[in-house]
């Protein structure tokens, strides 16, 4: 009898998606992931084993590390924790790697960061400094978690929302926005790391073009409409 190849074998440009903490966003887009095909390593903080159900949840294609093996594992990596924890960010494993962070700022949460509460910095460069190698790309941090799950659409879709991305890699841009397509979204070049100050929180694009939280399906936000907010935001 012949043996069958592992099933992700037969998925067209199946990609390894390390995660660098698995909170609300990071399990959402995990899940979405695992959905498309792709497989996920996931990893937080607490360690591997408080992740077992997730795991259990998402299934086969999911697997529970330490933040260094998560890291070492994704051919794309999601960074999705507190400004506050950038310093633990295992910086060379994610060398060369195209990294997506979701994170956002909120000085209630993180304390004050005088570069950030001022104008001289992103939160992603910020995060740039503590892991210097990476390529790094913005996106994921203008949309809550339930409409994230709840808006995802083929291609082609009539209402396919899109997502704002920023970054100073054309290659890594490429990857996640090939990424974000294979889980439901369309992408809108938001401009280089230096300008992601307008997906930022707080700003015209964040939250808002998908509805209230209140509505936890949300509404479709199509590419004019997130074009439309970030040249509104003012810093």
């Amino acid at each position: 009898m012949t043996r069958r190849r592992p099933y992700w074998k037969d998925i067209e440009n199946m990609t390894t998606v390390g995660f660098i903490g698995s909170g609300s966003i990071g399990s959402t887009i995990a899940r979405l992931a695992v959905a498309a095909g792709h497989q996920v390593v996931l990893s937080n903080s607490r360690g591997p084993e408080t992740l077992a159900n997730t795991v259990a949840e998402l299934g086969p294609r999911a697997s529970a590390a330490t933040r260094e093996e998560a890291a070492a594992a994704g051919g794309i990596v999601v960074v999705t924790v507190p400004v506050t924890a950038f310093p633990d960010v295992p910086a060379a494993p994610l060398a060369g790697k195209t990294v997506i962070d979701t994170c956002n700022y909120g000085p209630d949460r993180d304390g004050h960061i005088p570069e950030l509460d001022g104008t001289s910095l992103t939160s992603s460069e910020l995060l740039l400094r503590y892991a210097p190698d990476a390529e790094l790309v913005k996106a994921f941090n203008t949309i809550y978690f339930k409409h994230l799950l709840s808006l995802a659409r083929p291609a082609g879709a009539a209402d396919r929302s899109y997502l704002p991305i920023a970054g100073d890699s054309a290659p890594a841009k490429a990857a996640v926005t090939e990424f974000i397509a294979s889980i439901g979204y369309g992408v809108v070049d938001a401009g280089p790391l230096a300008d992601s100050w307008r997906q930022a929180t707080g700003t015209p694009v964040w939250g808002t073009p998908y509805g209230p939280a209140s509505n936890e399906k949300g509404r479709p936000a199509g590419a004019d409409a997130i074009r439309a907010a970030l040249a509104t935001a003012t810093r």
